[in-house]
């Protein structure tokens, strides 16, 4: 099984007797990083929310129910609990009236988990959130070179854990993923009445990765408004399937202010979405594959090493362009994500004469490991 970086600081956790939420995409590990903190789980009462009887349980629940219930056994894990009516209020029974039980909480949609427990629980919870497999979790199970190695195979179908252990069977899997999550869970959540659209949206998302998108353009595309553009939008993204990219301005008449760029939590959903596994060599869309692979990486670097940081791409009404600006601590540091580097990379003078302190570095397959794994620069 491989090693989930997010283990140490939820074991850390599991002494400051508060809940632990733990939150992401189904299929990420979540159940399996469980099972890793707790091998035997003799002392643990284990309730799956998708089941009908456990949310029975919690509909009439009391905590001298839950006592009976959890016997001697001293922690209680609630999975998909965003399924459990009124979920947030019972759990902070449990909390309140049962403080000597560890209580951890698992969703696969922080749209619906987080607003039934973020009031309930203020003061009460700690938030953790897992990703597929990163590329340091990769690198530090195989090793750096063999991960380097596989990266146009994670460029094309991902690092969902499953996909990484069950080569030759990517694509079933994928699609299976697909099929059960993207679809069936995200389209019950708000009674979406055409699922259409919203594999619509899906596709034109995937192939507009890299671009500047425009809520209205998407609306044209898949037949419906704008609203609905972004309820969707919403809803995909609180699904931990796509986040959104503001463009950085600091008032340079030039910049463009206001501009979105979307990607998607992992180039497997993306391909799959599209239905188009090809081989990185020759694929017309290979360094948008990068970029999409790098932005989302990065995320899962910056959350594991937990580092506070806002972040933008840049971009000028003359179309000269920064992938990547991270602002931090008052510094600003600067990426441009090329897949085959194969001369110097400079910034844009625009941009160098506007932000004269930035950092700024290209990113490639071969110094990947410095912006993914070593240090953060």
């Amino acid at each position: 099984m491989i090693k989930r970086s997010k283990a140490k600081a939820i074991a850390d956790s599991m002494k400051s007797g508060k809940a632990i939420i733990l939150t992401g995409a189904r299929q990420t590990g979540k159940t399996s990083l469980l099972h890793m903190l707790f091998p035997d789980m003799e002392d643990v009462l284990f309730l799956d929310g998708d089941n009908f009887d456990v949310q029975e349980i919690f509909r009439t629940l009391s905590a001298e129910r839950m006592r009976a219930y959890l016997g001697k056994k001293k922690t209680l894990i609630i999975d998909e609990a965003q399924r459990i009516p009124d979920i947030g209020l019972r759990l902070k029974l449990i909390t309140d009236q049962l403080p000597d039980i560890l209580l951890i909480a698992t969703g696969s949609s922080s749209f619906e988990l987080a607003n039934k427990v973020n009031e309930p629980l203020t003061g009460r919870k700690r938030d953790f959130r897992l990703y597929p497999l990163s590329f340091s979790e990769l690198a530090q199970e195989y090793g750096l070179l063999a991960e380097k190695r596989m990266l146009p195979h994670r460029l094309v179908y991902g690092s969902y854990p499953e996909v990484v252990v069950k080569q030759g069977e990517e694509k079933i899997i994928l699609k299976e993923i697909s099929d059960s999550y993207l679809y069936k869970d995200i389209l019950s959540w708000e009674q979406i009445q055409k699922p259409e659209k919203l594999t619509r949206l899906l596709q034109a998302l995937a192939l507009q990765i890299g671009s500047q998108v425009s809520y209205s353009e998407l609306a044209s595309l898949c037949g419906i408004d704008a609203k609905t553009v972004e309820k969707y939008l919403n809803i995909l993204e609180q699904a931990f399937i796509v986040f959104r990219l503001g463009s950085f301005s600091r008032n340079a008449r030039n910049e463009l202010k206001n501009s979105r760029k979307i990607y998607f939590y992992d180039n497997g959903i993306r391909n799959s979405v599209i239905a188009n596994f090809a081989a990185m060599e020759g694929r017309q869309d290979a360094g948008l594959l990068w970029e999409n692979y790098l932005m989302s990486e990065r995320k899962k670097f910056l959350d594991d090493k937990g580092l506070w940081v806002n972040s933008y791409f840049w971009r000028t009404r003359e179309q000269k362009e920064i992938d990547l600006i991270e602002e931090s601590d008052g510094r600003l540091k600067a990426f441009e994500f090329k897949y085959s580097q194969q001369k110097t990379i400079r910034p844009p003078t625009s941009f160098t004469k506007a932000y004269p302190e930035a950092e700024f570095k290209a990113i490639s397959p071969a110094n990947v490991e410095d912006f993914l794994f070593l240090v953060s620069v």
